[in-house]
């Protein structure tokens, strides 16, 4: 079986291992490397972004803002927010009687991320680094959550989506917009050819990062499908999940609310 056809896998397993990409390491390990990772492509993020998506993550991120129907005076978590561009648009939506809240794992995105709300004149929203798995928030603190492009790279993301459920309100929801699968076989040829042959030359030229944009590649192949993924919403307590495929279903936004 070749390295581009293998199938995604659980989180963990008996023998204490998970999976960094397309490589086995212990479950204790992947943080430490995933952290690596962000830490050396932090400061060209939104430019690679730009690349490697043609731009078209905009229209990702779009989607998702509108699908998320933040209103006037709601309080937001934006998990993994990195550079915040969802963030952005939530504090404009919420307003000044809402609040939202930048979260991520690594220090280094957090920096970017308050550089970037700076540079654009947003302002009041505080910043925090957390595990996704290990909210440090109260339980139903938030009418939305969301996690974009971040739930790939978590190491327990059963914990994470049962950790984000916790702490929304009754009545909230939680949208992960992640890469999925291909709805096609001939799209998703093309796109591990994409993925594996063009994503490390673009992050070697660009990043000097060849080996980073590697494991963001096959992070991507690993990440369960959507209606995997459904499943695990579901089983954390979710309720009405939705799954919404853009680009053929290279990306998707899942959509589930706590209910009780």
């Amino acid at each position: 079986m070749s390295s581009e056809n293998k199938p995604p896998q659980k989180d963990g397993n008996p023998s204490g291992t998970t999976h960094f990409g397309f490589q086995d390491v212990p479950t204790a390990e992947k943080q430490k490397r995933v952290a690596g990772v962000f830490t050396s492509v932090a400061g060209s993020y939104d430019i690679m972004n730009d690349l490697m998506s043609f731009g078209v993550h905009r229209i990702w991120k779009r989607f998702a803002i509108d699908l998320a129907g933040v209103r006037p005076g709601e309080r937001v978590l934006d998990v993994a927010g990195g550079t915040g561009d969802l963030t952005r648009e939530f504090a404009r939506l919420a307003g000044p009687r809402g609040q939202v809240i930048l979260t991520d794992i690594n220090a280094a995105m957090l920096g970017e991320g308050r550089r970037a709300l700076a540079d654009r004149g947003v302002v009041g929203v505080p910043l925090v680094q957390a595990n996704a798995e290990k909210l440090p928030f109260a339980e139903g603190s938030f009418d939305c959550i969301t996690i974009s492009f971040g739930l790939r790279n978590v190491t327990d993301k059963d914990a994470a989506l049962r950790s984000m459920k916790r702490c929304l309100k009754p009545g909230g929801r939680l949208l992960v917009l992640e890469f999925s699968k291909p709805q096609s076989q001939l799209l998703g040829k093309v796109y591990d050819q994409y993925s594996f042959r063009l994503l490390p030359l673009m992050g070697q030229l660009v990043a000097r990062d060849a080996d980073s944009y590697r494991y963001l590649a096959e992070s991507i192949r690993m990440h369960p499908d959507q209606e995997t993924l459904k499943g695990m919403m579901q089983t954390a307590g979710l309720e009405r999940v939705q799954i919404y495929n853009m680009t053929g279903g290279i990306v998707a936004v899942h959509r589930g609310f706590r209910l009780e």
